[in-house]
């Protein structure tokens, strides 16, 4: 048996498989893309549905996993354009989100909101996720350098605004 680039086993994967070794970790990435957990199981699940209705071409591919992240990111992209369209509903400034209450979610939040989307997704993938540069290049549709590239300017820019040592 062999293990794709995001650690589900190919050799005899099942979906059922695919998704209990995969849910945990989408869901807690796009947390901190979403900056809502409400949000993140959406696309989650979302994501995993689609993955589902293809499954018989899918499960014969090199990496369902990899797939099934580049249907994560498409659709977290998608939901992102039209939030950004729709019309704020009136309500009280500043409320905020259940999670927003632990202050080390909140200092994460507002660390990768003051990245660009695509230093987001790099830092998230490799980071938070443990993809390789390669693989997560594979499942964000660039190059591996356009990733390192992104990395080094999160982190740049997060060391500027928070602080933090120089590697």
């Amino acid at each position: 048996m062999t293990r794709d680039a995001v650690g589900t086993t190919e050799a005899s994967l099942d979906f059922e498989d695919l998704f209990r070794a995969e849910y945990p970790r989408l869901v807690s990435g796009l947390q901190l893309l979403t900056g809502s957990r409400a949000e993140a199981e959406d696309v989650a699940q979302d994501s995993l549905a689609r993955v589902y209705e293809r499954w018989t071409r899918v499960r014969g591919m090199d990496s369902p996993a990899g797939y099934l992240y580049t249907v994560v990111l498409n659709l977290a992209r998608k939901r992102a354009r039209r939030l950004r369209r729709a019309p704020v509903p009136p309500g009280p400034s500043g409320a905020p989100d259940p999670e927003a209450t632990a202050e080390r979610r909140a200092a994460i939040r507002a660390a990768l909101g003051s990245l660009s989307r695509e230093q987001r997704e790099a830092l998230v993938m490799v980071e938070w996720l443990g993809f390789s540069p390669t693989d997560a290049a594979e499942v964000l549709g660039v190059s591996p350098e356009s990733v390192r590239a992104r990395l080094h300017r999160a982190r740049t820019a997060l060391r500027s605004r928070f602080g933090g040592a120089d590697e």
